[in-house]
């Protein structure tokens, strides 16, 4: 079984809290972030990334495009970045952000909360299921 998938297979899992050389955002922190032009970075599959996503965020499959190349084109390493995914039942953005502080990125933003708490924050998203009201 693995554990800490966005499928639901268990759903006992909660990603960890904290990762060592990061910050923890809440969900307003991390608007204002992205009010202040941070790099959103989204690690979750493209299927999800393509259904809705924060405005601007760059897309880098934690499986298969999150590399320190990858992130490196984006962000410096001393700039902010915000490394998200699903929500507290996904591990993605846990395990992105455990290996942009490995690879020396020095202002790592954890949220944790991930595309679900920005949703529920009622904070603009974009994506193909995003309906104009």
């Amino acid at each position: 079984m693995v554990l800490g998938n966005a499928s639901g297979a268990d759903n006992s899992f909660r990603s960890p809290e904290l990762v060592m050389g990061a910050k923890t955002i809440s969900v307003d922190e991390a608007k204002a972030l992205f009010d202040n032009r941070a790099v959103f970075i989204d690690v979750r599959n493209p299927r999800l990334f393509g259904r809705k996503h924060i405005p601007g965020a760059i897309h880098l499959d934690l499986k298969t495009h999150f590399t320190e190349s990858a992130v490196s084109e984006v962000v410096s390493k001393d700039q902010p970045v915000v490394i998200y995914c699903s929500g507290i039942k996904c591990s993605r953005s846990y395990r992105a952000t455990e290996k942009a502080v490995a690879w020396g990125f020095t202002s790592v933003h954890y949220f944790r909360g991930g595309i679900i708490a920005w949703k529920n924050a009622a904070y603009p998203m974009e994506g193909s299921e995003i309906s104009s009201k």
